[in-house]
């Protein structure tokens, strides 16, 4: 152990220290906000499993979508909450529940964009290759191909968390309102243990963001090009089906973007930005995507209409 590395257990989320005047205002924010997320995801979920005219693959992979924003908004929400209502302006977390928040919200992340990949798939198939449709989106496909969204994230964000937390430790503060990944890496010592996490966190996130972004712009950019070639009303029908999904993806994008040039541009001295950019995270995704599928999808609104006026008239 050199004489800058510390024993490091636990580690501290100083993040509330810039909310500390607001407290109040923050916790009614993000309370509205998860009450709103539990409802709406649920609403859009209960109404997607209940219809059998939604049980197609696209729904499908809306649902798990969604689900994963639930998954998500459990992690960080309730802790948060309690956070800034009863707690100091400071939390201080063990270094494995930390590891554990990261991977979670991580592999949920980096799951979403596979997803959106998946969704791009289904639209690419469906409006480009419609004759292969069958074979290539059969229940066995839509099923593995869900599992890959799911376990591949959680596999690899998994080894880059575990090399984050095992790596010798130099600090113990992020300047955050939950744990990520890459903040674990910056409290590391330096050395090769340190590029090593580094290198394999962006290996990482390049097979589970990027090729997966990549995908959906070449996909949609096929339809569209497909949809140029069409009669009017077919192609405005075809691209009106894919608007949900392309605003979600720049959704994510947008969010990714923000964090990216976060960490890059902003020196370590700079935490109102670290939180500023966690609050980002936290709100416009979990907010955003139940409002573009509950509202802008017609197959999921008409049903959410008529669910929603029946327990009107109940």
């Amino acid at each position: 152990m050199t004489s800058d590395q510390v024993n490091v257990t636990s580690v501290t989320l100083d993040g509330l220290q810039q909310l500390s005047e607001l407290r109040l205002l923050f916790f009614l924010i993000f309370l509205s906000a998860y009450l709103f997320v539990l409802c709406s995801d649920g609403l859009v979920l209960l109404v997607i499993c209940t219809r059998r005219s939604l049980h197609q693959p696209l729904f499908v992979f809306v649902a798990a979508l969604l689900l994963n924003s639930l998954l998500g908004g459990g992690v960080i929400y309730p802790r948060l909450l309690w956070e800034l209502l009863w707690g100091g302006e400071a939390v201080r977390v063990t270094l494995s529940a930390c590891a554990c928040q990261a991977w979670v919200v991580y592999s949920l992340d980096a799951s979403a964009f596979m997803l959106l990949a998946a969704m791009a798939f289904d639209r690419y198939v469906f409006i480009c290759r419609p004759l292969r449709a069958a074979a290539l989106l059969s229940p066995r496909a839509v099923a593995a191909l869900l599992m890959s969204c799911w376990l591949l994230p959680a596999v690899m964000v998994g080894g880059a968390t575990l090399l984050a937390a095992r790596q010798p430790l130099c600090r113990a503060r992020i300047s955050r309102l939950f744990c990520d990944v890459y903040s674990l890496i910056r409290l590391s010592c330096g050395g090769r243990t340190a590029l090593l996490s580094e290198t394999f966190a962006l290996l990482t996130s390049s097979a589970t963001v990027l090729l997966p972004s990549v995908f959906v712009l070449f996909s949609y950019g096929s339809i569209l090009s497909v949809c140029l070639r069409r009669t009017r009303s077919c192609s405005s029908k075809a691209l009106r089906t894919c608007l949900p999904h392309l605003l979600v993806f720049i959704n994510y994008s947008a969010c990714a973007g923000v964090e990216v040039l976060q960490r890059r541009l902003q020196a370590d001295g700079e935490p109102a930005a670290s939180v500023l950019t966690s609050i980002i995270l936290v709100l416009v995704p979990t907010v955003f995507n139940p409002v573009v599928y509950g509202l802008n999808m017609r197959a999921v609104s008409g049903h959410l209409r008529e669910l929603l006026g029946c327990t009107r008239t109940a």
